[in-house]
């Protein structure tokens, strides 16, 4: 169900083959212009496939980089007769003053991040010349809100643009409402409580938690950035959002007015995948373990029993904090299956006791040194609850599998997203970081001892009255979930709504915020 206000853009375009083989009419053609980074990229590629499973063509473009990614989930889906492509363009690194083979997710410096984001925006020529010399003719951009370069690659094409937010209405909302409300004026404290406005549960954040998008990170520009993606936003036809409208529907409707624009929720996008085989090859065609050999592991383990413990793609603890998390999750006695980042980027010393730390352990704990298969993971019967940053990208696969969640979060939107698992669904549990750990001017660590992490485990993992209902929660969100990307739900009555909206001759959407699909 989307909430609706400013009107899409008329097509006036005529239909054209989809070039998906056979002569057959496109009702669509959406343009997918994702982010690198997994967190981004990944449900952006889940929903093209969505939306090509209700008649849409997709087709996704992006550097090398960025397309290597997800080639191997793309050509599963075109092998079972999807119509979505998958283009890349490389980039001109000398242009933009960047490394030659820089990337942005897996090997760029931060002092090169503004050289990337204009290495990329410099593909929006290529793209328009590719899109138009090939069928069929675009109907609409769907752009991640860091590329803000795609409001020119719209207009060029003539076609709308939508944004799309890998981030939950709760967690935008807050975020908006607290830099439209100039929430923090007068507050120099950046650790001092500020009640969010505009929303009617009262949330209470700091500067340092949520000093707004792209604020309080030290990395040259990107002030200036963030203003150009909020014109770029504040321009855009409408919002895709990886999300479930049941789960949040006061905060849904409330950034459609705020914005008067419409949401599409279309979440879990994850929920595209039915297999372990698509599931295990989402975000990287070359994991670290391979889901078989991390399936065949929880096979044996007793149901709900094992505790999942990953920071995602960009968070990295520290030495001693690596240690703490270790011995506290030796401590709570739980199974567990740990994904180490970057393991080894440690020093001797530290791997020596991640060894020593697995011998200790085996058989009871895994420890995966790179890109583990998430989904799959958490999909798994013996899986029983999340250790996570709280990206939420990973809150919701948590979410989707009927979960509940031990809060870590490290920076920018983690710090709202778990408040959203804490305070508003009532699935998480918080090991109390009250201080952003990533992207910070100093290297101030904020030490989470290994009692905390053992307390947290055995919260959400044991018996008592307070876990149950934390589990019970879990799972009834999960049948919301599933209930939304089904026939008849509102993330399934979306993608239709959005197929149909944008389709080739499709009329102007109207221009009141009733519901957009039933």
């Amino acid at each position: 169900m989307s909430s609706q206000g400013q009107a899409a853009a008329p097509l006036a375009r005529g239909d054209a083959d989809d070039g998906a083989g056979g002569g057959t009419k496109a009702a669509a053609h959406f343009v997918f212009v994702p982010l690198n980074e997994r967190g981004h990229l990944i449900p952006a590629v889940d929903t093209a496939l969505l939306l090509a499973t209700h008649g849409a063509v997709c087709t996704i473009v992006g550097p090398p980089s960025t397309t290597s990614k997800v080639r191997q989930t793309v050509e599963s889906a075109q092998q079972s007769g999807l119509p979505v492509r998958l283009v890349d363009f490389p980039l001109d690194y000398a242009a933009a003053g960047l490394p030659e083979g820089a990337d942005y997710a897996d090997r760029i410096e931060g002092t090169y991040m503004m050289n990337y984001y204009r290495a990329v925006g410099l593909l929006r020529a290529p793209i328009e010349r590719y899109l138009r010399a090939h069928d069929p003719y675009p109907t609409c951009i769907i752009a991640d809100i860091f590329n803000p370069w795609t409001t020119e690659l719209a207009a060029g094409l003539g076609v709308p643009r939508l944004s799309f937010f890998s981030i939950c209405a709760f967690t935008i909302l807050c975020q908006h409402n607290l830099e439209r409300f100039n929430a923090y004026d007068g507050v120099e404290d950046p650790n001092a409580p500020v009640v969010v406005p505009g929303i009617e549960r009262k949330v209470v954040v700091t500067r340092a938690q949520a000093p707004g998008f792209l604020r309080g990170i030290p990395i040259p520009d990107w002030v200036e950035l963030a203003d150009y993606i909020e014109r770029a936003r504040a321009e855009a036809d409408g919002v895709v959002m990886n999300t479930v409208l049941e789960m949040e529907p006061e905060y849904v409707a409330g950034y459609a007015e705020a914005r008067g624009m419409n949401v599409w929720t279309v979440g879990p996008v994850s929920l595209y995948h039915h297999g372990a085989a698509t599931l295990a090859s989402r975000g990287d065609s070359a994991p670290a373990i391979g889901a078989a050999e991390c399936l065949r592991w929880l096979d044996g383990k007793e149901p709900g029993s094992v505790v999942y413990v990953s920071f995602g793609s960009i968070a990295q603890a520290g030495p001693k904090q690596l240690l703490e998390l270790a011995l506290g999750l030796e401590a709570s006695g739980h199974p567990f299956i740990w994904v180490v980042r970057n393991a080894g980027g440690y020093d001797e010393a530290v791997r020596g006791s991640l060894a020593e730390l697995e011998a200790r352990v085996a058989g009871r704990g895994l420890l995966v040194r790179g890109w583990a298969p998430q989904a799959a993971i958490l999909s798994h019967a013996a899986v029983g609850g999340f250790v996570s940053h709280c990206g939420w990208n990973s809150t919701l696969e948590a979410i989707a599998a009927g979960l509940p969640l031990v809060t870590w979060p490290h920076f920018t939107d983690q710090f709202l997203n778990e408040k959203m698992a804490v305070e508003v669904l009532g699935i998480g549990v918080s090991v109390g970081v009250k201080e952003p750990l990533t992207f910070q001017a100093s290297n101030k660590e904020t030490l989470v001892g290994r009692g905390v992490v053992e307390k947290a485990v055995r919260d959400i993992m044991g018996g008592g009255e307070e876990a149950e209902r934390r589990r019970q929660r879990a799972r009834e969100l999960a049948a919301k979930a599933r209930a939304a990307v089904q026939e008849g739900g509102s993330s399934h009555a979306n993608l239709l709504d959005l197929v149909k909206r944008f389709g080739k001759g499709a009329a102007a959407a109207p221009s009141d915020k009733s519901s957009a699909a039933s």
